[in-house]
């Protein structure tokens, strides 16, 4: 891979001083065994593009960013902290005693060796320039424990003098820290605390990292068994042996945007679908936006697949968001995983039918399962492992996995120089992964990585269907 990004300086950005002698967060926290699941996955490495004639000079924009995010870890300490093994507990933890958050995080400034039209060339394309994209977001060292949380890297384009026509700002998180909603709740901070000059009146949620209430019966048990199987060899981090290893080189990715009013005939058209070709199924109303994109991409993805047989079974994971599910709900407040990843099956063939029926099926699939594992149960937690069961079983090349949400809001992500130009997820967690997010334009924004063979057939079948195709007409 040639190198076309390069180190400016690299600092290191200490939470700010907050007056209090002693504060709360300075200690330990356990992780989960919803955060051990993580524990081994890519960071989560997200990318703001920026650019327009009233961006401020860079070094203007490098000290914003530098204050800003100070002052947003004096209320996320422990993201300045490590994530640290200890072998007499066998636990995993995010340690932010003071020792540990004293290095603070790593922030880098660097240089794009392609001019500022380059650049926003990068942000405008469907297809992702991926060479580009890794190298815009900071490297976070985890192959062993310990190892920092958290890494900002904002880049300039040749050129610029410092004279700011076109930024992208690189944010890399461990996973197993952090789910969607947590990346989300602190770029909401730093962006506000860029924006504002502070966090005292922006009236967000405080966060929470206490684990303790990720409630099982056999927590313990479970955590045992989740690192047995992801992470056996600590503190060394290694991923779960598996003949479909990624290799990203023959891995294609792709933006979308569907706009409101396709997503609205989508949805129609998924009702009626099932109306008509289900039994036993008289739906009330349309689908939700996260079902029907789902049950879109789902069909598409298998349709791209000749080599799939029509009897294989197919799956798709969606990742259920359990904070407001659990007793008692956990808050929007709380910092961790609280992901519980539900598995929906279908037979490829039944994916494929025409006239509708391919995403009827899908879609009664992904509401099945949500409401089996999700909705139905008073305690979603206590079918964890039932679907890590079933997780486990799946045969390579069956799974499809889908990230992130359309409500997320990512294009608030303001510093102070108005909305981003285009908010990509730069890592990938699996050879087909489809993620959501809102869109500047409208709509929804969605970001398919699929293996090069398939993604064309697959963007020649993600099309939303004619209004009244597939009706009793």
């Amino acid at each position: 891979m040639s190198s076309r990004v390069r180190a400016l300086k690299i600092t290191h950005v200490h939470p700010a001083r907050t007056g209090d002698p002693s504060p709360p967060c300075h200690g330990e926290h356990k992780l989960s065994f919803l955060d051990l699941v993580q524990i081994t996955k890519t960071p989560i490495q997200r990318l703001f593009f920026y650019d327009g004639p009233d961006l401020p000079p860079f070094p203007t924009m490098v000290a914003s960013l530098q204050a800003s995010l100070a002052t947003t870890l004096a209320a996320f300490l422990p993201l300045a902290g490590k994530l640290a093994f200890r072998p007499a507990s066998g636990d995993v933890v995010i340690d932010c005693s003071r020792a540990a958050v004293s290095s603070g995080v790593k922030f880098v400034e660097a240089e794009f060796s392609g001019g500022a039209d380059e650049m926003r060339s990068l942000a405008r394309a469907d297809e992702h320039d991926t060479e580009a994209f890794a190298q815009l977001v900071p490297e976070i060292e985890a192959a062993q424990l310990p190892a920092p949380l958290l890494a900002v890297q904002a880049t300039r384009p040749a050129g610029e003098d410092g004279h700011g026509r076109a930024v992208v700002v690189g944010v890399s998180m461990l996973h197993a820290v952090a789910d969607g909603h947590a990346v989300w709740q602190f770029m909401k901070a730093w962006s506000t605390a860029a924006r504002e000059g502070s966090l005292a009146a922006a009236g967000l949620p405080q966060p929470t990292f206490d684990r303790a209430g990720v409630r099982h019966p056999k927590a313990d048990e479970l955590a045992a068994t989740v690192t047995c199987v992801f992470a056996p060899a600590l503190p060394l981090l290694r991923p779960r042996s598996s003949p479909s290893a990624l290799d990203v080189t023959q891995q294609s990715r792709r933006t979308f945007v569907l706009s409101a009013g396709e997503i609205q005939s989508l949805k129609q058209h998924i009702h009626q679908g099932i109306r008509t070709n289900t039994t036993g199924v008289e739906p009330s109303k349309p689908p939700s936006t996260y079902v029907a994109i789902s049950s879109l991409a789902w069909t598409s993805i298998v349709r791209a697949k000749p080599a799939v047989r029509d009897a294989d079974d197919a799956y798709f994971m969606v990742s259920a968001d359990c904070r407001r599910r659990l007793r008692p709900p956990l808050g929007d407040g709380f910092f961790g995983n609280a992901i519980l990843a539900i598995f929906a099956r279908a037979s490829a063939g039944d994916l494929r039918g025409e006239g509708g029926a391919g995403l009827a099926r899908a879609a009664v699939a992904i509401q099945d399962a949500v409401r089996e594992h999700l909705e139905e149960p008073e305690e979603p937690l206590l079918g964890i492992e039932r679907c890590m069961a079933v997780y486990l079983a799946i045969p390579p090349g069956a799974l499809t996995a889908m990230g992130s949400s359309h409500r997320f809001m990512a294009y608030a992500t303001d510093f102070g120089w108005g909305a981003p130009s285009r908010v990509e997820l730069a890592s990938v967690f699996g050879g087909e992964l489809v993620t959501l997010l809102d869109s500047r334009a409208g709509g929804v924004q969605v970001s398919v990585a699929l293996d090069r063979a398939v993604m064309e057939a697959f963007t020649a079948n993600f099309v939303v269907p004619a209004s009244g195709s597939g009706s009793d007409e």
